[in-house]
């Protein structure tokens, strides 16, 4: 049987790898496989693509080759890891994934919803998740947060109109996919925000059969 793809979306600092981090845990420790994985990266060559789109000297890169450099490296993520995994029956966790190039390059670089999903189109090839968590939090708060880690990446270092559009942006996809998409308040504790996924997650195991 196929295994699970859960991908955990958001604007920065909602809390994303986080979430992902206890809920690897929860998994394992039911006894579950489980490959926890990230985008952009996942793959040796995938971690290079990403090294290029996260540099900050590279403020001169067009909105297409943003686009299609994410593009690349999800495909090379989706053969490498993710469908391999699939194909084994065990549960994939991924931070970010296809939503966020549809928010991000779609939306907010102004490319538009279906040239940014037809080129994705390629790079998945069929492979989509089965539940996305959605944290929610406003643009601001999230940027406070990556601002008090410092060390912020060139998207992070974008403007707040930017990270605003990103948030309308991933409130369109949540409208249009309540099935997959799953909004959660991410201005709660984490531990809330956990318990509020592993309840997602067991009513998935359990139409699964894994549970």
């Amino acid at each position: 049987m196929r295994g699970l793809l859960i991908t955990l979306e958001g604007p920065d600092g909602s809390g994303k790898t986080t979430q992902a981090e206890a809920l690897v845990a929860y998994l394992r420790q039911k006894g579950l496989q489980v490959v926890m994985t990230r985008e952009p990266g996942g793959t040796a060559i995938s971690e290079q693509i990403r090294n290029i789109l996260l540099d900050k000297q590279n403020q001169m890169m067009d909105n297409m080759t943003e686009a299609l450099l994410y593009a690349a490296s999800r495909a090379q993520h989706v053969a490498e890891v993710i469908q391999p995994a699939l194909e084994e029956g065990k549960i994939v966790v991924c931070d970010r994934f296809l939503d966020s190039s549809i928010v991000y390059q779609g939306i907010a670089r102004g490319l538009g919803l279906e040239a940014v999903q037809k080129i994705n189109e390629f790079a998945v090839r069929g492979c989509m998740p089965d539940i996305t968590f959605l944290l929610k939090i406003p643009p601001r708060a999230g940027l406070e947060r990556k601002y008090n880690q410092g060390n912020r990446d060139r998207l992070e270092s974008e403007s707040i109109d930017f990270h605003e559009q990103v948030y309308q942006g991933y409130q369109i996809l949540e409208a249009k996919e309540p099935e997959r998409i799953k909004g959660i308040d991410a201005g709660k504790a984490p531990e809330e925000v956990h318990l509020e996924i592993i309840r997602w997650v067991e009513k998935k195991l359990k139409e699964r059969g894994k549970s």
